[in-house]
């Protein structure tokens, strides 16, 4: 790579500017303590800390290209044209600095401010963890000596003296090729999505710089290159890109305190559900935090303020909620911090106070001057606060009225729900079942002390296309609210779900994968807390019941049909494919899908929001070309199609 010239000078970044904390001894005894597991998310965890190297620099301002190679043979190759890490010999243990950032435990500049005022890495390790969670690791250095070094290291132990292999073309720059553990990792297959979409999102975060990603394992190598000079505007275009917008460009803003600087994008669609994704150092914090708090209470209260100056609110009018300026927003805020405190389960909340009053005032100030030197736009997110108020004041009253009925005729419950008799969360499932005859099949079938059935009558209500109000008026919805119990929106509270599990069991067919889709729409943007918690589950129903004699088997997928059939051959066997769920009577249901010895049972999770809300959207949403997409990309996937 040639040097930039529009980079900074190398700025204090010398051997005197790594700090060392503390040694290497633990890592690969405790592994999952430094990078959470060793499964396929530690795995990818390896690459995240070496890039977020790079991306140090580049947010230092010295580095502006980054490219990431999966080799061959699953090692990893990550190149960057930053500054290189320092070759001197360090002051305190008199080893090439390189080897100590190599081999000593939160050994870095991101412990000094003269080197690095910001600095990203979830866990802040460092590359000394990847290095001793590698079966071996390479590191070259194009110095600002003219020079290139190199050194090798085998389980995070040198394998030589560092030493010089040759002259620069007098640019500079890190590289770093490392081949995880096969002793440490349950598995050594990088997934190439997964690694993808985590770069393009950096390449929006830090505009300008250019990110590749290539994948060399297969015969026809996979390259993507991300460069965005728009940075988080172009990022908010990319969420929206298959939802309607309200107004042709994002408002975005910027600013740089002394301690810290924010960058804000929003864009508002014609969607119900709002989109607010925030980060702090590159880090996308999924539990919010005081960045996310500034952000959401100055948003409200200057809409609310310019609403009143302009006469849209009047004075016997209550204010618009939070709810109502948030509908349909796509927002991306990020934050840049010297010492960010990360806070919450998985430690993706931001906890830094200042931060909140920081945002808030900066997104006050540049929002009232945005609305007041735009008045066509600020009169449609107005237009779309008024119709959110409308129709969250006629839920509230639907809800109101509701209650109201359910304790004058006492029965709070429908009266389709064949409820169990124990109030153990930790044992009740409820089993929502699709159709009169399954949920017959399913009421016989299970253990009725821990075991609930609730059947829906046809396919409920596309959320995706509706306000909450309409959602609300809907019998199929509001038997599935009242089952669950914990309420909906403002109401919403997971201490009150009436049971531990939440199975979604629908038929195997087109029209089950249907109303499944349905379901986990309206879980994922009116309940998403029951899937964050791990409350929602999908039930696995056998396609097939293979018999042979007096052999009998179910069987769960067609590669489980194909291997049980090279077992015990294929003369003199019958198969039965079960289309519906109504086709097993109780005993066979209870045996293949309910039994929790023998069930199987998928638990839905949430690994990356925005893909999720990205295929909601693709699927449910109101545009066509983007579902016709999907459907040629994926349509190779499909098994059993009913014709």
């Amino acid at each position: 790579m040639q040097e930039n010239n529009g980079r900074r000078k190398n700025g204090n970044y010398g051997a005197e500017n790594i700090q060392v904390l503390e040694g290497l001894e633990a890592v690969r005894k405790r592994p999952g303590m430094y990078i959470g597991s060793t499964s396929i998310e530690g795995l990818h965890h390896l690459v995240y800390e070496v890039v977020d190297n790079s991306i140090d620099e580049a947010m230092a301002g010295f580095c502006d290209e980054i490219k990431i190679i999966i080799l061959p043979d699953n090692a990893v190759k990550v190149i960057d044209n930053g500054r290189g890490i320092p070759v001197e010999i360090h002051p305190k243990l008199k080893k090439p600095t390189v080897e100590v950032v190599m081999t000593v435990l939160h050994a870095g500049g991101k412990f000094s401010d003269d080197a690095y005022k910001v600095s990203g890495g979830l866990h802040g390790v460092g590359i000394s963890v990847v290095n001793a969670l590698s079966e071996w690791l390479e590191v070259e250095i194009n110095w600002e000596d003219g020079h290139i070094y190199k050194q090798r290291y085998s389980r995070g132990i040198p394998e030589y003296d560092l030493k010089k292999i040759g002259n620069t073309d007098g640019g500079t720059g890190t590289t770093i090729t490392f081949k995880p553990d096969y002793q440490i990792f349950e598995e050594l297959d990088f997934n190439f999505e997964i690694l993808n979409k985590r770069f393009r999102e950096l390449a929006f975060l830090n505009k300008g710089v250019k990110i590749i990603v290539e994948d060399r394992r297969e015969e026809e190598v996979r390259h993507r290159e991300y460069c965005y000079e728009g940075g988080l505007i172009s990022f908010v275009k990319h969420i929206n890109r298959n939802k309607n917008p309200l107004y042709p460009e994002p408002l975005y803003l910027e600013e740089k305190g002394e301690e810290a600087e924010v960058e804000i994008a929003i864009q508002h669609n014609d969607s119900y559900t709002e989109n607010i994704f925030s980060f702090a150092n590159n880090i996308n914090t999924h539990e919010g935090g005081t960045h996310l708090s500034g952000f959401k209470s100055a948003l409200t209260r200057t809409i609310n303020d310019y609403a009143r100056s302009k006469g849209y609110l009047k004075d016997d009018e209550e204010n618009y909620m939070g709810e109502d300026v948030r509908e349909g927003l796509t927002a991306i805020v990020s934050v840049k911090l010297s010492n960010p405190q990360f806070e919450g389960q998985t430690k993706t909340k931001l906890g830094n106070s200042e931060i909140r009053g920081f945002v808030d005032s900066v997104l006050s100030e540049k929002l009232s001057t945005f609305l007041e030197e735009n008045p066509k736009i600020a009169k449609i997110i107005l237009d779309k606060a008024e119709n959110a108020s409308r129709a969250r004041k006629a839920a509230k009253k639907a809800r109101e009225l509701t209650r109201r009925k359910n304790a004058l005729t006492n029965t709070a419950l429908p009266g389709k729900l064949a409820d169990c008799s124990s109030r153990d969360t930790v044992r009740t499932e409820l089993y929502i079942v699709e159709g009169d005859s399954a949920g017959g099949s399913a009421k016989q079938g299970r253990d009725r002390e821990f075991q609930a059935i609730l059947p829906l009558k046809g396919k409920i209500l596309n959320v995706e296309k509706a306000r909450i109000n309409k959602i609300l008026s809907n019998d199929e919805i509001l038997s599935l609210i009242t089952a669950i119990g914990t309420g909906i929106g403002e109401d919403f509270d997971i201490e009150k779900a009436r049971y531990g599990k939440i199975i979604i069991m629908t038929d195997a067919d087109v029209d089950g994968a249907h109303i499944r889709t349905l379901l986990l729409t309206f879980f994922y943007r009116y309940m998403k807390n029951l899937i964050d918690e791990g409350f929602v589950y999908i039930a696995q129903p056998p396609l097939y019941k293979v018999k042979k004699g007096k052999y009998e088997k179910y069987v769960y997928d067609d590669n489980g049909l194909e291997k049980l059939l090279n077992e015990i051959g294929r003369d003199g066997v019958s198969i039965q494919r079960y289309k519906g769920l109504g086709e097993m009577n109780p005993e066979q249901l209870w045996d293949t899908t309910m039994d929790p010895e023998k069930r199987v049972i998928l638990k839905v999770q949430v690994e990356d929001a925005m893909a999720a809300d990205e295929t909601f959207t693709i699927l449910m949403g109101d545009k066509v070309e983007p579902r016709r997409e999907f459907i040629l990309e994926h349509g190779h996937e499909v098994r059993n199609l009913d014709i």
